[in-house]
């Protein structure tokens, strides 16, 4: 099957729908971005926060299959590592042919810069974070990644906890007045009429984990921002990539 051409007009369009009229420079580097990398906004490989491009770890990793890349490698750095303050550091190797030496990358995370929303996920997130920067040193992408920021930037300013709260969010809580990653999944899958069975599937293989419980509330959000955009874009191309999530069903004999 042929790969989907990526158009900056497509591209442009979707942003325009997603995030409002954005600035000339914004719409420059999105330009240079579709073009040289193939990036997508419907695919969930950019997105926008505070009138600046971040690129996704799904988006790198789709980029590091469309240009075959050969393998990562990632390896915890125990001396650098404290887990009982849960701070680790991992390293990333990228080896993008066979005679390819390998682009490095480290990444870390500790309580002190990551969301609070993933607090509890530091070591997943280090191990992200090394991969991203190795992969965007090995094909040239200058963006910082989205699961590289400490925190999200969002358009609301954060409401006050409230008076009964213990100060603790869960993977799937609501610290600052956004809804719940699961009901934002749920209201997309009512607003769209989708297969609630496939999207996990989707979701599961877009975060690149087992289940959809075991990604971290970055990747899921990832992927509601994506499930949005690529339905807003085509919600029929959407329908027949859940379809092929489907288990085939055995013949009686």
């Amino acid at each position: 099957m042929k790969r989907k051409i990526v158009d900056f007009r497509s591209n442009a369009r979707l942003a325009r729908q997603l995030w409002g009229e954005t600035s000339r420079g914004a719409r420059r580097a999105l330009r240079e971005l579709t073009v040289t990398h193939a990036l997508s906004i419907a695919a969930g490989d950019l997105q926008l926060l505070d009138g600046r491009w971040y690129v996704t770890h799904a988006g790198l990793l789709r980029l590091s299959q469309r240009k075959r890349c050969l393998g990562i490698q990632t390896s915890l750095q125990k001396e650098l590592s404290d887990p009982s303050a849960n701070r680790w550091v991992f390293r990333a190797t990228v080896f993008k042919s066979s005679g390819s030496k390998g682009f490095v990358g480290y990444g870390d995370a500790d309580p002190s810069n990551v969301s609070s929303l993933v607090q509890g996920a530091e070591l997943r997130v280090a191990e992200t974070r090394a991969v991203n920067r190795a992969l965007r040193k090995a094909y040239g992408i200058g963006l910082c990644s989205v699961e590289e920021l400490g925190a999200f930037s969002r358009p609301s300013r954060p409401s006050p906890a409230s008076s009964g709260s213990n100060g603790h969010n869960s993977s799937n809580g609501s610290g600052n007045g956004q809804p719940r990653l699961r009901d934002q999944l749920c209201l997309l899958i009512r607003q769209y009429n989708l297969d609630a069975n496939l999207v996990k599937s989707y979701a599961a293989d877009f975060c690149g984990t087992e289940t959809l419980s075991g990604a971290s509330r970055e990747l899921v959000e990832s992927f509601i921002n994506h499930l949005s955009a690529a339905a807003r874009a085509n919600r029929d191309a959407l329908v027949c990539k859940l379809n092929s999530y489907a288990q085939p069903v055995e013949a009686r004999s």
